[in-house]
Order: C-alpha cells, then sequence, then structure tokens
C-alpha cells in the first residue's frame, strides 16, 4: 500500500541524468549497487507530488527522490550524499504548514523520503510502549495501539497521513497536548542517523540517563536538520474506556479560562479544552456540509471540551462534564451547553472544530499564525490582538481558535472581502505576519508554537529571536552537519560556505 502511494518505479534513473549535477551523477550511480529499484525515483511526474508543500504555498524541484527501506539504507544515503555533497530533504507525510518538508526550488536537493520504513518493531502493554519507524502513519499506530488495550494520546487533523518521523523532528502538538503534552514529552528514544552517516540509537526508553548531552531530545524538533528520524519509542497510555464531549457557550475567552481552571481543580479527566469564536463557527456552518450549531442561538465565544476515563467502573465522562458545567451554568459564567448524547454527536462537535481552517479558507484568503503566549495572558491577547489587526489594517477580520488551555491559538487576518488572494499575499500579508509576531513577542510568546519555523518563518525567527538563542542553533547545526547537507534551508540559514545551496 505504501508503495502504491508513493508511485515508486522502477525506471532507469539514467532516464533522468541530464536533469542532475555531477555530484547527483555519482551519488545515485553509487546507490544504485546498494539500494533496490523502487529506492530510486527520478521519473518527473512522480516526484511531482512531493515537490509541493501540503498548503500549497511552497514549490520546490528534486531530480531524484530516494525512499530507502532500513536504517542502514538511510546510513548508506547519508553517508554518500555527505561524501559528494548532496543536500537532502528528510520527507515524511509531506503535511509540514510551514514548507518545513519542500526541496529547493533550484534542484541542489534530493528528497529523502521514509514513507517506506512503516513498521511497527514492537508493542507493549506491559511496557507501555510503541516502537515505530519514521514512515508509520499516525492513524496506524493509534490503530495498532488499540489491538492492545492502550493508545497513543497524541492526534491531530492529518492523522490519515502525518508519518511518526515528521511528527518527532517538528515536536508535533495537537488537541491533547492540555494533558499528555506535545511530542516532546511523549518520545522515549529515538534512533537516527545523524549528517555523516553514523547511527544514534537511543530507542531504550531509559528513565534515567545522565551520560552528558541528550541527543534524542536535540534531534525532537530539529526539522532534520541534525539527521534523520528512522525511528521512535513512543509512550502509551491505557484505552479510553468512556468520553465525554461537551459543547458550551460563553461571553469571552476570560470566561473559557476561568471555567478551564475551575474543571481542572475538580478532575485530571479533562483532556482537550478548545476555544472557537462565534464568527468562525458561522463560517462552518456556511462551508461545510452536513454541520449545523450545536446550540441554540448566538453566542459570542464557544469552547469544545472533551474529558475521558480508562476505567469502566469510574463515573462516566459525561455525567462528569455534566456535575462540572452545571454551577458555571448557575452562575452565569456560561451562557448556555449541551452534552453530545453519543459517539456521533461527539464526532459531529469535533468536526465543526477540525473544520475551521477548511470554511477559512472557503471564506478567501488569510494569513494564519501559529502562536502561543502565556495561558494567563492568553485571554487578553486574543481581545487585544486582534482589535489592534484589525485597526491597523483596515477591512481585515482577526480571529483566534484553538488549545486554550496550553496557550497556543492559531492567529488568523482575514483579507477585506474581495481582495485578489496573490496580490494580498504577496504585498499585504508580510506586513501583517511581522506586527502580529512582533504582538506575541511583546507579550512573552513563540511565533511557533506547534508548527515549527521551515521556511515560511526563518526570517522571521532571526529578526526575533534573541541572538544568542540563533547562534546557538547555528552552532549546533555546524557542528553535527559541518557540510551543511540536511534540510538546507530550514529553521536557520548558516554562514556562507556552512550549508549547501
Amino acid at each position: 500500500m505504501i508503495e502504491q502511494s508513493l508511485n515508486l518505479s522502477s525506471r532507469p534513473w539514467s532516464a533522468s541524468a541530464a536533469r542532475m549535477t555531477p555530484a547527483q551523477n555519482a551519488l545515485i550511480d553509487a546507490l544504485s549497487g546498494q539500494l533496490d529499484a523502487k529506492s530510486i525515483v527520478t521519473d518527473p511526474a512522480e516526484i511531482a507530488p512531493w515537490e509541493t508543500d501540503w498548503r500549497g504555498r511552497y514549490h520546490g524541484h528534486a531530480p531524484a527522490l530516494i525512499a530507502p527501506s532500513s536504517r542502514d539504507e538511510v546510513s548508506a544515503v547519508v553517508r554518500l550524499a555527505t561524501r559528494f555533497g548532496v543536500p537532502l530533504v528528510p520527507q515524511g507525510g509531506n503535511t509540514s504548514m510551514v514548507g518545513g518538508a519542500t526541496p529547493p526550488g533550484n534542484g541542489s536537493a534530493l528528497i529523502l523520503s521514509t514513507r517506506r520504513m512503516n513498521r511497527i518493531r514492537s508493542l507493549s502493554a506491559d511496557a507501555n510502549l510503541a516502537i515505530a519507524e519514521a514512515g508509520v502513519i499516525l492513524a496506524d499506530l493509534h490503530a495498532a495501539a488499540e489491538e492492545i488495550g492502550r493508545r497513543f494520546p497524541l492526534t491531530l487533523g492529518a492523522r490519515g497521513s502525518a508519518t511518526i518521523g515528521g511528527l518527532v523532528s517538528t515536536n508535533a502538538g495537537g488537541t491533547q497536548v492540555l494533558r499528555w503534552g506535545t511530542m516532546r514529552a511523549l518520545v522515549a528514544g529515538v534512533e537516527a542517523v545523524l549528517p555523516d552517516g553514523s547511527i544514534h540509537d537511543g530507542l531504550s526508553a531509559l528513565k534515567k540517563d545522565n551520560r552528558g548531552y541528550d541527543l534524542n531530545q536535540l534531534l525532537i524538533g530539529a526539522e532534520g536538520t541534525l539527521g534523520v528520524v528512522t525511528a521512535a519509542a513512543l509512550r502509551l497510555a491505557p484505552a479510553i474506556a468512556a468520553r465525554g464531549v461537551a459543547w458550551a457557550g460563553l461571553q469571552n475567552p476570560a470566561d473559557a479560562l476561568a471555567l478551564l481552571r475551575r474543571m481542572e481543580a475538580a478532575t485530571s479527566a479533562i483532556e482537550s479544552f478548545e476555544i472557537i469564536p462565534g464568527d468562525s463557527l458561522e463560517l462552518v456552518v456556511e462551508h461545510i456540509p452536513g454541520t449545523r450549531k450545536p446550540l441554540a442561538g448566538t453566542h459570542p465565544w464557544h469552547v469544545l471540551i472533551e474529558a475521558v476515563s480508562s476505567d469502566p467502573a469510574a463515573e462516566s465522562p459525561a455525567a462528569l462534564l455534566e456535575r462540572l458545567l452545571a454551577p458555571a451554568l448557575e452562575s452565569g459564567l456560561v451562557a448556555d451547553a449541551v452534552i453530545a448524547a453519543s459517539e456521533a454527536q461527539a464526532d459531529a462537535f469535533w468536526r465543526i472544530r477540525d473544520s475551521l481552517s477548511e470554511a477559512e479558507r472557503a471564506s478567501g484568503p488569510a494569513v494564519q499564525h501559529d502562536i502561543s503566549v502565556p495561558v494567563d495572558v492568553m485571554p487578553r491577547f486574543m481581545i487585544e490582538a486582534a482589535r489592534a489587526a484589525e485597526q491597523r489594517f483596515a477591512g481585515t477580520h482577526a480571529t483566534a481558535f484553538g488549545h486554550l488551555g496550553d496557550g497556543n491559538v492559531h492567529f488568523h487576518v482575514r483579507a477585506p472581502a474581495g481582495t485578489d488572494r496573490d496580490r494580498w499575499y504577496a504585498e499585504e500579508a508580510p506586513g501583517i505576519t511581522r506586527f502580529v509576531n512582533d504582538l506575541v513577542v511583546a507579550a512573552g510568546g513563540s511565533i511557533s508554537a506547534e508548527h515549527g519555523i521551515g521556511q515560511m518563518k526563518i526570517g522571521e525567527l532571526a529578526r526575533l529571536a534573541p541572538p544568542g538563542r540563533i547562534e546557538a542553533i547555528r552552532a549546533i547545526r555546524r557542528a553535527l552537519d559541518p557540510a551543511g547537507i540536511m534540510n538546507p534551508g530550514k529553521l536557520v540559514t548558516l554562514a556562507p560556505g556552512n550549508e549547501a545551496p
């Protein structure tokens, strides 16, 4: 199935030799004797789908796509790429939101796909661990863990195509960070091929290990700039016995945070707490067929709450939510609320949340920002930053939605009605992004909460991050990858001569 999705070919690589540099030709020639025919793809039509990012904002060019099927084959590819000075762009499910897995446009780099490395090497209910290769699709890991009465408690909209290697390399977040943390908290160990082709085997999942720098943590979130993640040891949790999903309407984000704090004081069962502005809900109902408002009437803000239990004998999550929401309704903190009466209704509530970006795209162009600020600052930031953006850029409409409990929202600024999309993205969007990012930094926040830097935010990171932080990142990258071949043009730029073109 994976090979069909990749549309791998056994056509001779020499058919595309004219499009390659001498170094690239030498690399492919050397690899052709070590890898099977399916591992080397040079047909432009077969490579084309992997040269554009998931959002369709970045378009690159790679004369070849290399798809090794094992850690040792990855090691061979990287070792030879270093010898010949050929840059590589590691790529998993190609679901990056910041162009982090898109090759440069000049054809200087080859794509190194990990999608054929799709084996779950082990699952243990006793150890609560899974060891999954980089190409394992998140949804497949979910299904495999469920079969042994466990779950991997990280999910996101791209779970049907996002791969473990990419999730590790971007320190992915999702809707369950409130309880379980980001990918960094869920990774117990990493196996990776370093830029010289050597293998880092950190899969042992030791709880205590003080042998100097933690290479596992260094590789998590490195966006493929320090090596190629080939497998990860992942922490599992008990399977969900029951869940409860509620939708509540309220007046403002401050009330939403107050509700969350009340619930957190009463239980540890709250796993997701998503805030949604009323106008964003209206867009979903307008543009996404089959959706409808969960509540009667109109409310300025909404929250989607999920509680779970792994104990069938415990109070049901739905009853828990009802008990916790009752006093909030009585006090007026919450204006109205409903608890899903079935799994189908719960899924319908989540469909609204998962469709927010799609509905927004259908309504016109928008500049999207994946930001975080301290949780206690977030309610005020959501209101004041939106007001400031709308005042500064006439005719725009700014909204924020997402993971209120962990301080990460998606702050979007929509273009005025009738705006030419291409012109607005080229002429207006950069200034809007700088304005919003300045507000984020002033609030003590981060311009990238869960999507990474990639190539989209590389300039803004250089502009806004403390110089010491940028130089430390560069120094680490130079030390591990002196030839500059790993994912060039992502995260930070290196000094001339230290990064392959």
